[in-house]
């Protein structure tokens, strides 16, 4: 006999885990949460994840998905750029490895979903779920949420260590107001940046929603280290599902399907059931279900850019300091193609958990309203072969325009004598394969670490040698920022999505040739089989996705529970 669920939920991710607590809180239902990666049980969840800075996570396979890529961009020299796409495998997903930001966007994000066909997604269908799924430690009134399960916090000024006075000094030179909540305050501006963890360490929906009395529950199980081989279908309805799990096939019954697995795994699942573009399916001899041209295409992430800086000593952040971003800018670019808010940047005072990192300032700069688009495609039905991810990044001229901008801007605020005047100092920084392989958790690197980093502390001179010809290939920022030949260069060889895909199951109107999802997450053509994940937006917030997505998975809970 078949094991038999109400509700099977794919990806045990930001959107799963809310998925799981709110759909099984009535015990008539029975839920079955599937997520690929290892279980977190309460009490047991490991150091590395607890941990409030993140940037080991990033770096080897255990918490994430072996082998995934994306095409990034077109390079320099006309060719596609091609690196390893970091998204979570773990219960919790992305909140689980993440860097904790918790900013929800704008209002003008949400009422543009709405105009865009997402009926009920304006900012006033929104703001109950934000409010639901926060405790804001820090702000009240009528725009923040005092009872629910997900902390947010800021470190107030007041708090903060040198580096984080000195950068607000230093960026206060932009003529921006200081501001303290960018969750509530929806103007450009300075802001303490907003971090979903407490007691300086990391919650995630993992932890905030399934907790010991949740996991409880006789109607809810969570399979962890399971993966889907493929939905079932009849028609226009999904039956159940083949998982395999422990090195066996299990085929489960299922009276409905909730894909929560994220921007590349969610429409890949549709594609390989038989859900998307005709033409593309059937060329790869997939017998086509239901043509919906638009699984898969209007990929987003946000297009990103890093600097780091030598910090004097006096800057430097103790180790036993693990919240290291200290400064969240928000301001508008002015340029054609562009428009209010529509870029950001962070300063943290740590570039990575070694002693060469912790001389370091890391400036991490995008584009918060990107005009280019991507696509995930199949390159096989076989549901172990990863999908083919094209971000398409900088394929409009105006994201390239505002992150050349960007670059200038930075650099004019940083080079100050709060953080350090020299620019030389400052340089510029790519997250390439080599930087990953150094920032890899091991005796070696810390070791090898601890003598780049005392290389560093040597005469000014001595060090701009060592930048330039061990760090930065030879070329200064300098010689970047005096040619825009070569500052498009840079841009176009550094630049790098900065894990928010998005978009590839668009939510919109039934007669919208492109949508994918209906306002309540419901496959368009499909009885019974629903998404809740970032792939549903239909244009990136201008914020990290985080937040977003956990309103996404309340948002739609409440839909699948009043309509079943």
């Amino acid at each position: 006999m078949q094991d038999f669920y109400d509700v099977v939920i794919v990806g045990g991710g930001s959107a799963g885990c809310v998925l799981a607590n709110r759909l099984s809180a009535d015990p008539a239902r029975r839920v079955l949460l599937v997520e690929a990666g290892q279980d977190m049980p309460p009490g047991k969840e490991p150091a590395a994840i607890l941990d409030s800075y993140p940037m080991g996570l990033f770096h080897g396979d255990t918490y994430i998905w072996p082998g995934l890529k994306a095409r990034i961009t077109t390079g320099p020299d006309g060719k596609p750029t091609q690196r390893a796409y970091e998204q979570g495998r773990i219960l919790g997903g992305g909140s689980s490895i993440n860097v904790q930001a918790a900013n929800r966007g704008l209002p003008r994000d949400y009422d543009e979903w709405a105009e865009l066909g997402a009926t009920g997604w304006d900012w006033a269908g929104v703001l109950p779920y934000f409010r639901k799924l926060e405790r804001d430690l820090d702000c009240g009134g009528p725009l923040h949420g005092k009872d629910g399960p997900l902390p947010i916090r800021r470190i107030p000024a007041h708090a903060f260590p040198p580096f984080g006075k000195a950068v607000r000094q230093a960026f206060s030179a932009s003529g921006l107001p200081l501001r303290e909540d960018q969750n509530g305050d929806f103007e450009d501006g300075l802001f303490p940046p907003a971090f979903s963890n407490e007691n300086d360490r990391r919650v995630s929906t993992a932890q905030a929603y399934l907790d010991a009395a949740t996991r409880a529950r006789p109607n809810l199980a969570i399979w962890a280290d399971t993966t889907v081989q493929g939905l079932t279908l009849q028609g226009r309805e999904i039956t159940g599902l083949t998982l395999r799990r422990g090195g066996a096939s299990h085929a489960v019954r299922a009276a409905r399907v909730v894909l929560a697995a994220g921007a590349l795994q969610s429409p890949a699942l549709l594609l390989r059931a038989g859900i998307g573009p005709g033409d593309a399916l059937a060329k790869l001899g997939i017998r086509v279900v239901l043509d919906l041209p638009g699984v898969g295409r209007n990929l987003r992430d946000h297009p990103a850019l890093t600097l780091a800086q030598f910090l004097p000593r006096a800057l430097r952040l103790p180790m036993s300091y693990r919240r290291a971003s200290f400064l969240a800018m928000r301001y508008s670019s002015g340029l054609p193609g562009g428009c209010a808010s529509d870029m950001y940047v962070t300063a943290s005072a740590r570039a990575g958990w070694h002693a060469l990192g912790e001389r370091l300032a890391l400036y991490f700069m995008w584009c918060n309203r990107p005009r280019s688009q991507g696509t995930v495609q199949l390159v096989s039905p076989d549901a172990d072969t990863h999908p083919d991810v094209d971000l398409g990044l900088l394929s409009d001229d105006s994201d390239l325009a505002r992150m050349m901008q960007c670059v200038r801007r930075v650099a004019q605020l940083a080079v100050a004598p709060a953080l350090n005047p020299n620019p030389d100092d400052l340089f510029p920084a790519a997250f390439t394969p080599r930087i990953k392989r150094l920032s890899a958790y091991s005796p070696g690197n810390a070791r090898l670490n601890r003598i780049l980093g005392a290389m560093l502390d040597v005469p000014a001179p001595l060090r701009r040698m060592i930048l330039r010809h061990g760090m930065t290939g030879g070329v200064s920022l300098a010689d970047i920022l005096a040619d825009d030949t070569q500052l498009e260069a840079f841009v176009r060889r550094s630049v790098f999505g900065v894990w928010h895909a998005s978009g590839t199951c668009r939510m919109g109107a039934l007669d919208d040739p492109m949508a994918v999802v209906d306002a309540g997450g419901k496959v368009i053509g499909m009885r019974n089989l629903h998404v809740a994940d970032a792939s549903v937006m239909p244009r990136l917030p201008t914020a990290n996705t985080n937040i977003p997505v956990i309103m996404i998975a309340e948002k739609i809970s409440d839909a699948l529970r009043v309509e079943h």
